[in-house]
């Protein structure tokens, strides 16, 4: 009796060894984090390896990794990570060539991660960055009307700002700073042009120029006169805009999945605006990794048209790969998808230039945020900053 249930002991413990898992490093908590545990499952439950998930901003991973990939070391098997990131470090991760299905991408969304040929890194889902959101039901009780116009759009921030309870018309997100550059990039987008963006990207023109000063003219001119709020930590404020402390919130598409009632969300872009910002999450595997096959495996999973589909459905998620169904996504992000047609996609410009600029860009705005009237200065940081 004793040998069988020392034998049983041994035989449990020898597959507690054995069965195979990886760590998966993401940025993802609260509401994102459970939108994120159904992929995780699908994917045990597929391959029967166990995924430990763990916590971790890129902006704490940038610091984090380059000396540990230089010991020759990896806190996960896969880590989510800006692609300027990933490209900028091939030596340290996998190539990927032959795990992720490139024909069911566009050629532009996994440029992001290719070093030459080759690929270093694959696309997850994308978030749209749409527009203002509000809630119906507030426009509604207060008359309100989406703008056409940029005098339509200032009018009715005045007319928000006059309704008893308000604090400001517009909530400033804020977190190291890149839930208020989401602001700016719409502003250039909209009154410079999707090329405008993409001309600031590659450096092909300057911070202090005419074409740039003028969508930052329009949006320090909303600033100095008090239509946005103080930035405040983003999910913080997300709950007191949704009370109704503020009317409108600039913020990416996975506010869908954040909010109670999503069918009673409504957005609207700047009146003008030609182009969307899309935010493409990416991952890769380092080199270090304890599990290389099965972060394979997971790289693989979450690039298929299977893996993306169990993330769309949980609302607040593009799918990056062709063949996810429409009646994959929860009503209200069809609805959104519908707003956003026909405008251009155009690369996130913080994300895309990355490195110290990013954290200055961050920084700058924080600035131009409670000192609207330093927007010379700003805009010469950003230029003398430039990579």
């Amino acid at each position: 009796m004793k040998r069988t249930l020392l034998l049983t002991v041994v035989l449990v413990f020898a597959s507690m060894l054995l069965a195979e898992s990886i760590t998966v490093i993401g940025p993802w908590s609260g509401d994102e984090e459970e939108s994120f545990k159904p992929v995780l499952q699908a994917f045990e439950e597929k391959t029967g390896i166990t995924v430990n998930y763990r916590i971790n901003r890129a902006e704490d991973l940038a610091n984090v990794l380059p000396a540990q990939f230089n010991a020759r070391r990896a806190p996960g098997d896969v880590i989510f990570m800006w692609p300027h990131f990933i490209t900028a470090n091939p030596q340290h991760a996998v190539e990927l060539s032959d795990v992720v299905d490139t024909g069911l991408y566009e050629p532009a969304t996994l440029r992001s991660v290719m070093v030459g040929d080759e690929l270093y890194g694959t696309a997850y889902t994308a978030k749209p960055k749409p527009g203002f959101w509000y809630r119906k039901s507030f426009f509604e009780e207060h008359g309100l009307s989406e703008p056409d116009t940029w005098d339509e759009f200032v009018a009715l921030l005045e007319e928000i700002s006059e309704i008893p309870g308000i604090r400001r018309p517009i909530a400033s997100g804020n977190g190291v700073g890149w839930p208020l550059s989401d602001i700016t990039e719409h502003f250039l987008i909209t009154f410079g042009g999707p090329e405008l963006q993409n001309d600031l990207i590659e450096g092909n023109i300057s911070w202090e120029s005419h074409i740039v000063r003028r969508p930052m003219e329009k949006l320090a001119g909303l600033l100095e006169a008090g239509y946005f709020s103080e930035p405040t930590e983003w999910t913080t404020i997300l709950e007191q805009w949704w009370k109704g402390d503020y009317a409108l919130y600039f913020m990416g598409f996975w506010i869908i999945g954040m909010v109670d009632d999503p069918d009673d969300l409504g957005v609207f872009t700047l009146p003008g605006a030609r182009g969307v910002v899309s935010s493409v999450d990416y991952a890769f595997v380092p080199a270090y990794a304890d599990n290389v096959e099965g972060a394979k495996k997971f790289i693989e999973f979450i690039s298929s048209v299977e893996g993306q589909s169990v993330q769309v459905a949980q609302g607040g998620h593009f799918a990056t790969v062709a063949g996810v169904p429409e009646d994959a996504y929860p009503p209200a992000d069809r609805e959104v998808a519908r707003s956003i047609e026909g405008l251009e996609p155009v690369r996130d410009l913080d994300d895309t230039i990355g490195g110290a600029w990013q954290s200055a860009f961050w920084d700058q705005l924080k600035l131009l945020w409670v000192r609207p009237e330093r927007l010379n200065s700003v805009l010469a940081e950003l230029e003398a900053r430039m990579p």
